[in-house]
């Protein structure tokens, strides 16, 4: 995709540049100015996506070139001799790039262009519209115009369709190696430590792992999207929870790794499944342990099958003796409303109160209420995120005694993390900096 977008930008950018040059040798000097403007538009647009700056490459790009579009169809480019107008014949290509960002990172704003792109297509194609004051182009360059920009156009129009192409087929593509990775063994689980503030490991989050034998390590950010979008998260996730049991048999066996939990996240497509109840019993009957050392962590995404059928599903696996987390707490909406009702033992505060409540007043303020609620309602709070003394050391003054992060321990095998329980190596935690005074709150 970015080879494609750096090949467009740099397209569009040569194509005006011959106008450019074309019309300024044909003394068209305000022409040469107006179609300079999509040469550096397309420079820049290939400066932005080489850098990886895809979001701000798409706007700049959308937003330059329908503004160019336009104002060249209405100054210059009108109907004249029966030859129709044609630089209106790139809006298409527009509405189909913001359709490709719409795919990325669905928006209103890429629909309103998806929108104008289509109707001043069919505005400009339809009607003989133009400025009062207009200069047309000089006929034997419209002449010319007439054919050129309409072959640029399907050009441009056939790279923009194999982009939607290779947009559509990737998660099928990636889903497709992802079930030859779980048949060759390219999967497995890292393990993050849970601590408290000395360091003294209580467990551990399992995260999955993609290690490809040619491309080397995938981020679950490349693949777990993908998983999602063609139904195989409760695949991928089975593999999870059997390799999660297959661990905490082999910690039992061990009385200085016996006493750790280890929390498992579960989709909401897996949690949600039918089966998934019977899939846990069989595995629980597989793998004798202590049940509550597995630790399930949902999201509020669960909740789209319910809240009456999911807290009904919790309360049923409670009961094999299962206990509960409820991750990224506080970045939903609502979150309180439902926490009364679902059988949760844990809540994980999210990194990103995390990040900011040692910086940020009312992130701080957050941060202390997500506490007292937990204390209020008798279940453990686990900090995510935790990178630096500052925010251990303020964490620690709303009462947190957990906490994940990379000050404590990055992901790692499980032969690491087992050592580092087994034989951990000393530390001196650095000294917290001085913190200011918590912020007066209104009763009530």
């Amino acid at each position: 995709m970015i080879r494609i977008y750096q090949a467009v930008s740099l397209t569009v950018a040569a194509f005006a540049l011959l106008w450019t040059v074309v019309f300024f040798v044909d003394g068209q000097y305000l022409m040469a100015a107006a179609e300079f403007f999509p040469v550096i538009a397309g420079l820049v647009c290939f400066a932005l996506v080489t850098k990886g700056r895809l979001d701000l490459f798409l706007l700049v790009a959308q937003m330059s070139f329908l503004i160019f579009i336009i104002g060249f169809s209405l100054m210059f480019d009108v109907p004249q001799n029966g030859a129709p107008r044609v630089t209106h014949l790139f809006l298409p290509v527009l509405g189909m790039l913001a359709y490709l960002n719409y795919l990325r990172r669905p928006a209103r704003l890429q629909l309103a262009i998806i929108a104008a792109s289509l109707v001043t297509f069919v505005v400009l194609h339809a009607a003989d519209l133009r400025l009062p004051f207009a200069q047309p182009v000089p006929p034997e360059l419209h002449a010319i115009g007439v054919w050129l920009n309409p072959t640029m156009a399907a050009l441009v129009f056939c790279g923009t369709i194999y982009a939607l192409q290779q947009r559509l087929s990737a998660p099928r593509g990636i889903a497709r190696d992802l079930l030859a990775a779980l048949r060759q063994g390219q999967l497995s689980l890292a393990y993050q430590p849970q601590t408290d503030r000395d360091g003294r490991v209580l467990g551990a989050e399992a995260l999955l792992r993609w290690n490809h034998p040619t491309r080397g390590p995938i981020p679950p950010s490349s693949f777990i999207p993908a998983a999602e979008e063609m139904g195989l998260m409760p695949i991928v996730g089975g593999f999870v929870l059997e390799e999660a049991l297959t661990t905490l048999v082999r910690w039992k066996e061990d009385p200085r790794l016996s006493a750790l939990t280890l929390s498992v996240n579960v989709s909401a497509s897996q949690f949600n499944e039918g089966d998934f109840e019977t899939t846990l019993r069989q595995l629980l009957e597989r793998h004798p342990i202590d049940p509550t050392r597995l630790r399930l962590e949902l999201t509020e995404s669960v909740l789209i099958a319910g809240l009456e059928p999911v807290a009904n599903k919790m309360t049923a696996l409670k009961r094999l003796g299962l206990t509960f987390s409820l991750d990224d707490f506080g970045t939903g909406f609502s979150s309180l409303a439902y926490l009364r009702r679902l059988p949760v033992s844990e809540l994980k505060i999210d990194r990103s109160f995390v990040v900011a409540a040692a910086e940020h007043d009312r992130d701080a303020a957050i941060l202390r209420s997500i506490r007292a609620i937990a204390t209020d309602l008798g279940v453990e709070t686990v900090a995510e995120g935790v990178e630096t003394p500052a925010q251990l050391a303020f964490l620690e003054t709303t009462g947190c005694r957990i906490f994940q992060g990379y000050l404590f321990g990055r992901p790692m095998p499980l032969a690491d993390f087992e050592l580092s329980v087994i034989a951990p190596q000393p530390r001196a935690m650095p000294a917290a900096p001085e913190l200011r005074p918590a912020p007066r709150m209104a009763a009530g």
